[in-house]
């Protein structure tokens, strides 16, 4: 039986994670800051010891890109030290780190889907701060598996879906942006690569940087548009606009498509449509 830590199990990723784990013959530990500061290396150290933990799953983050900006302290400390430190207990016990990290490694350059190898040049605080995060795990020399994703979704905690069912439902306009495009993941397709992983044990042997989003690309207009039919709220008007429109302290990149052909070839995983994806969230949240 392996013990799995899970950190930041009270986010997007996270909450997904603890809905797997509560299935599985192996002993998951799920942690949010209230059980575990992992900004404090003494104390993530003693717990990994303590609980003899065999792999660790990183889902804590500092995400709000725009406040990041402001606060690029927290940013780093959440981002890249903790980071660092969970990746130093991982080596101590001769464990396994799993990571999430963002497109917003890379920058504004290109048009093709990125991949792994494809240089990094992240224009934000944020994605400067995921990408001390990457290094330091790389520096610490543990057995660690890093995975790229972008455009996160799910039932819970605030999202874009979640932002659009309900403006698409009080508003009878909307401007959404078109001149940004990517593909929008479901954070629990994501859990359930990462949990398969664990379960099979087919992460050792198989480190490295990996992209995962879901299958397809869309602007976030089209991702709107799609949203508001599904839920059919077809009386909210939905208008294509340029970024510029909403100013930004952060210059987002207008083109995010991870190119996935590793991850599928490495884990033998099919990876769902998008759409199929957001409509089977959006049936999730009308269950709840």
């Amino acid at each position: 039986m392996k013990n799995v830590l899970v950190t930041g199990a009270n986010g997007q990723l996270g909450s997904e994670m603890r809905r797997l784990g509560s299935i599985s013959p192996n002993n998951y530990i799920f942690t949010d800051v209230a059980e575990l500061d992992i900004t404090d290396k003494a104390a993530v150290a003693a717990f990994v010891a303590a609980n003899s933990v065999d792999v660790i799953v990183n889902c804590a983050a500092y995400t709000n890109v725009d406040k990041a900006e402001d606060d690029e302290a927290t940013a780093e400390l959440i981002n890249a030290t903790a980071v660092a430190n969970l990746a130093e207990a991982a080596k101590s016990v001769d464990g396994t780190l799993i990571h999430v990290s963002t497109d917003y490694v890379f920058g504004t350059d290109g048009n093709t889907p990125r991949t792994e190898e494809m240089p990094t040049a992240p224009l934000g605080v944020y994605g400067v701060t995921k990408l001390h995060g990457e290094q330091a795990i790389a520096a610490s020399g543990c057995k660690a598996l890093i995975f790229r994703t972008a455009w996160l979704y799910s039932e819970f905690g605030n999202n874009f879906l979640k932002t659009m069912l309900r403006l698409t439902a009080e508003r009878p306009a909307l401007n959404v942006v078109f001149d940004q495009v990517g593909s929008p993941t479901y954070a629990g397709d994501l859990a359930v690569l990462i949990f398969s992983i664990i379960e099979y044990g087919t992460y050792e042997g198989n480190e490295g940087i990996y992209h995962f989003s879901n299958e397809g690309v869309c602007s976030w207009y089209d991702f709107a548009t799609e949203i508001a039919a599904a839920a059919g709220h077809t009386e909210c008007r939905i208008n294509p606009c340029h970024s510029d429109e909403f100013p930004s302290k952060v210059t987002r990149p207008p083109y995010s498509v991870l190119d996935k052909s590793k991850v599928k070839r490495t884990f033998d995983v099919e990876i769902p449509h998008w759409r199929e994806s957001m409509i089977h969230c959006i049936n999730r949240l009308k269950q709840k």
